[in-house]
Order: C-alpha cells, then structure tokens, then sequence
C-alpha cells in the first residue's frame, strides 16, 4: 500500500466521520476499514483518530494528515491532469476575465499570442473593474490580484507584484516627502475606491511594524487609469501596483515614497474552477501565461 493510497483512504475516512459509512463507500467490510486504519496509524507511529463505536474524531495529527494530504492529493490530481491535457488539442470557447488595466497591457496581448497558436480556441476577454464569479459568471480563467481565500478554486501564481507609494518629484519638493505613515496624514493622497469605502485607508508594513492610516483624498476614482494620470499631474501620493507605475519609476517621471514600507501581497494570479477534468484549452492557456510571466519569477528578475 502506498503513501498516496493511504493518504486517499484516510481522506475518504475523515470524511464519512465513523468506519462503517467509510466501508460502505469504498465498498470494504468495516472489519477491513479498520485493520487499515490500524496499519497506517502504525506505519506513522501516531493515532489519527480516537474512534467509538458511532463516530471517530480526528486527533491533532490526524487533523495534519487531512489537511497536508487533501493538499498533496490535490496537486497529484492537478499534475496528472496537465499531463493528460496535453495530449489534447485545445479547442472551443475559453472565457477569460482581468481587471481593467493589467487586462489591456498584459492580458490582451498574452491572448493575442495564445490564439495564434492555438486558432482552434476562441476566447473572450471580458475586463471588469471587479472579478466575475467563476462558475455563477461562466469564466474559465480569471485573473486576481494578492491572496486567494476560496479554497473551491485553483490558482497559480503567476507573477509577484508590489503595490507602491508614489508620487512626482515636483509634489514631493512643494510639499515635501513623508518620513513615516503617519506623516501621510499632512498629504495630499489619491485613493482608488474598489468597493464602497467612504474614506481612503492605506495598511502598511515594515518588519513587524504595522500601520493603518487613513489618508486625506481630495480627488478619488474607481479607475487606475485616472489616478495615475493625476498623479502624474502632481496631484499627490499615489498607492499603485508595480506592474502599473514601473515604467514612470525608470524614466523618473514618479519617485517611490517611503520605499521600505510594504502593502498587503498583490501577486498576479491565474484562477480556475475545480482540478479535475480541467479542459485542454484551460490547461494550455495557464501554462501559456505562466510560460510569459516566467521571468518575472526568477531568482533575479528583470522587474515590470
């Protein structure tokens, strides 16, 4: 019996929650259910479950043994579907949602190369200032910005990306430059609205230093775009991905503002529905985007 089998019994096990609903699914006897259980309990040295003769609670071991082995059969399931897709001609409608700006500068194009390869798929591009809901909105592949909590969804990573302070050097020599978050109150700031926030609040880290400030905004908007050509105006400080102000960083058109003070993670992922039967265009688009932003993850990348 193998570590992968064993890790897929006591999965189906914790599930069911006592022996004999375990046995009737994998269609053993409950005798056999628990002489298993017995062997894997011994190969690992541990107790997985404390087991009555109506239920069974998982041990604090037994709790790390599900949760690593969902993780590891999940990325078993995953590899073993990559493969398989490969051997598939990716073909049909793929529908694909990005916000706004990263959609036009790096999506759009990444498309572009996909179809030409690939002239069997015919894909949408639908840009939104919000994400779509994967399977509520019929979306294949979604592009998401920072953590991804729902754990119904797969993603992969696909490029790191910092949301920096910035602002021109002009503001900066009329008004000065902040030496801490606090002094972010005394500014100017251009606040990006994503939801329903009544007022700007940025959330910034240095080492174990934590700060929540909330930021005058005399201009505002819902739109990237607009809030970097304000302050490309020297209309103030701007808190903007990496991805979208690299370029005013280099020529020097934008300066970074408090530098060692980092915001919440804004990695570029590429999100998708279930691991399993993952259709031959999905699988070949996510690799076709992970093979473009590759460089990016390097061990010394080139930056945005």
């Amino acid at each position: 019996m193998n570590a992968i089998a064993d890790m897929a019994f006591f999965v189906t096990l914790a599930q069911a929650r006592n022996l004999s609903a375990a046995a009737q699914e994998l269609g053993l006897s409950t005798a056999a259910v628990s002489r298993r259980l017995a062997a894997l309990e011994s190969r690992l040295g541990v107790r997985l479950l404390n087991r009555t003769t109506r239920r069974a609670a998982l041990t604090h071991e037994g709790e790390l043994y599900l949760e690593e082995g969902r993780r590891l059969l999940a990325d078993v399931d995953e590899l073993e579907q990559r493969v398989a897709g490969g051997r598939a001609v990716p073909r049909g409608l793929l529908r694909v949602n990005a916000g706004f700006g990263f959609g036009r500068h790096f999506i759009a194009p990444a498309v572009a190369e996909f179809i030409a390869r690939h002239p069997e798929v015919e894909v949408q591009l639908q840009l939104t200032d919000r994400p779509l809901q994967l399977v509520e909105d019929g979306i294949d592949v979604c592009i998401r910005f920072g953590e991804v909590p729902d754990a119904r969804v797969t993603s992969r990573c696909l490029a790191p990306n910092r949301r920096l302070l910035v602002a021109t050097p002009g503001y900066l020599q009329r008004h000065g430059v902040p030496d801490s978050p606090q002094a972010l109150r005394q500014h100017r700031c251009i606040f990006i609205r994503e939801r329903d926030e009544v007022f700007g609040q940025w959330t910034l880290q240095h080492g174990n230093q934590r700060a929540s400030v909330k930021v005058p905004s005399p201009v505002s908007t819902n739109d990237g775009e607009v809030a970097l050509a304000w302050a490309l105006k020297g209309l103030g400080i701007l808190q903007r991905s990496e991805w979208h102000v690299a370029p005013y960083l280099r020529s020097g058109r934008l300066r970074a503002v408090l530098p060692e003070w980092r915001s919440p993670s804004a990695d570029i992922h590429a999100v998708y529905p279930a691991r399993k039967n993952l259709s031959a265009k999905v699988v070949a688009f996510v690799e076709h985007l992970s093979a473009r932003f590759a460089p990016l993850r390097g061990p010394e990348p080139p930056g945005w």
